[in-house]
């Protein structure tokens, strides 16, 4: 089965919605430890989890920067190729930007949305004109007790495949 397949079947099952985040794991091996795990999604809405455990720790038992800054990137990355299409566009991470409010000590969990609208002018318009296009995805992390504990942008860069010129050696 394809991942559009299961991403499709993911935004109205529990058991395909287990089954994509332990194809992501195997797809995202950096990303295992963390324990990353998509609790939601849907056309427009992605929400994710990252666990208070030892390996999402820093040094006072707080949540780590680098953890919460690749869940930021992980959820826009996500959301972004599941509607635009892993075939049809590379995205390649340009700039990430995380402003820390909080320190973190429970689970966390990220929320990002883009519309048909939002995608039509910053992704689909862009690449009439251009080779690339550059995009701001804007996403926030909350603990359980509605903390906020990042502002972040996410800043991706979108092109077609068949723009894409590589090195031959």
């Amino acid at each position: 089965m394809d991942l559009n397949k299961i991403i499709g079947k993911a935004k109205t099952s529990k058991f395909y919605l287990k089954i994509l985040n332990m194809g992501l794991n195997r797809m995202i091996p950096f990303n295992r430890p963390h324990g990353f795990k998509i609790v939601e999604i849907s056309d427009e809405k992605i929400k994710t989890h990252l666990p208070y455990k030892s390996r999402n720790f820093n040094h006072i038992h707080g949540l780590h920067a680098c953890a919460l800054a690749t869940l930021c990137e992980f959820t826009t990355g996500f959301m972004l190729i599941s509607r635009v299409g892993m075939k049809n566009y590379r995205i390649i991470l340009k700039k990430l930007e995380v402003e820390y409010l909080y320190q973190g000590k429970t689970n966390a969990f990220a929320e990002f949305s883009l519309t048909n609208d939002w995608l039509n002018k910053n992704v689909y318009e862009p690449l009439k004109e251009n080779e690339a296009t550059d995009i701001d995805c804007h996403v926030e992390i909350f603990d359980v007790n509605k903390n906020k504990l990042t502002d972040a942008v996410v800043k991706w860069q979108l092109k077609e495949w068949s723009k894409v010129k590589t090195k031959v050696k």
